[in-house]
């Protein structure tokens, strides 16, 4: 009998789906504020990209969530300067966390999003 090993599982997240309101007005977040680059647009979906960081926007009735997306950045506390100078609001400050150091903000149709160190070694 054939025993697998690890073909077939998974190795990574390859996106993350959002639900917004409006592409237009995601796609300017997203991109602007964020720096992410859009890669594509089909339909009601927008594909953005920064780094290893892939997200799907998706144009949805279904908006202002938790998204349980943990975005992964240098430094929660440069993240929080920036983007607050950016106007964006924040629903904590940078604290300690399962996960490593991390806070969390609103995008503009109140999607909760996470940033956590990048070096945080919690899942090591």
């Amino acid at each position: 009998m054939f025993e697998y090993t690890v073909e077939g599982l998974p190795e990574s997240v390859f996106a993350l789906s959002i639900p917004v309101s409006s592409l237009d007005k995601a796609i300017g977040f997203y991109a602007e504020t964020l720096g992410m680059a859009v890669v594509g647009r089909e339909g009601r979906h927008a594909f953005l990209r920064r780094g290893g960081c892939r997200i799907v926007l998706e144009e949805s009735g279904s908006f202002g969530i938790d998204t349980r997306a943990f975005l992964a950045v240098d430094s929660p506390y440069n993240t929080r300067r920036r983007l607050m100078d950016e106007g964006v609001e924040f629903i904590d400050a940078p604290h300690a966390s399962p996960v490593g150091v991390s806070c969390s903000f609103l995008d503009p149709d109140g999607n909760v999003i996470h940033v956590v160190e990048a070096s945080s070694r919690s899942f090591s």
